[in-house]
């Protein structure tokens, strides 16, 4: 029998051996590596591409004094490219005002509150972009998910019970330029993207000088994929 010194001794090196092994299995579960999070965002695009179609919503709370451009574009759209929704621009010459909005085939067609009924437009002309590039499965936002570097593991956070995984990581100008032509293509681009356990994107911010004039803007960005096949003609 042991002594009680020998066994509190014994016991004392039996706990810390647990403790160890308890550290051994969970020490790797403090975030993902570079390659896992890679994998993650490519898995996260193949998703998002695969998709018959996807309601998508691009936001942000404000833009700079002085500058005009696009507030939100919320609809749904597949990737011929093709969007049928509504944009809320926000111009110098008739203020903050919503649109409905139909593209496809490099045409922007809008039922704006000045004019009768749907007609051509020039989203240039309010500083904001095509809608339906931002669809494309080759160059729209799903893109942004695969040309992000220097990728870090930002820790989880939750949305009601859902958990996600926060993925930051810098976006080259040129990749947001293509979509949002106002956007300095020179740039750097703070990227934040937030994945399920599927690796779906639940959700994105970028920000950045979006525009020439004024501070960075930060957009928010929400793309749900689904099966649902949907039909977009011109109006």
């Amino acid at each position: 029998m042991l002594a009680p010194r020998a066994r509190a001794l014994s016991t004392g090196i039996a706990g810390a051996a647990a403790v160890l092994a308890v550290a051994a299995c969970t020490g790797d579960s403090g975030g993902d590596s570079t390659d896992d999070l890679d994998t993650r965002m490519e898995a996260a695009r193949d998703t998002l591409d695969e998709a018959a179609s996807i309601d998508l919503q691009l936001s942000t709370d404000e833009l700079p004094d002085g500058v005009e451009g696009l507030l939100t574009a919320v609809g749904v759209g597949n990737h011929e490219p093709a969007f049928d929704g509504v944009i809320t621009v926000k111009s110098n010459a008739f203020g903050t005002f919503d649109a409905a909005v139909v593209a496809l085939d490099g045409d922007v067609y809008a039922e704006l509150p000045f004019s009768a009924g749907y007609a051509p437009v020039d989203p240039d002309r309010f500083g904001a972009p095509d809608p339906a590039e931002l669809l494309a499965a080759d160059g729209g936002v799903s893109e942004w998910l695969t040309s992000a570097t220097d990728l870090s593991d930002g820790g989880e956070t939750r949305d009601g019970e859902q958990v996600l995984r926060t993925v930051t990581g810098t976006l080259p100008g040129e990749s947001v330029a293509r979509l949002i032509p106002s956007a300095d293509a020179s740039a750097d681009f703070e990227a934040e993207f937030r994945l399920d356990d599927d690796d779906q994107l639940h959700g994105a911010s970028i920000t950045g000088p979006f525009y020439p004039e004024g501070d960075d803007v930060t957009y928010d960005l929400s793309a749900e994929p689904s099966d649902d096949d949907v039909e977009i003609t011109a109006p």
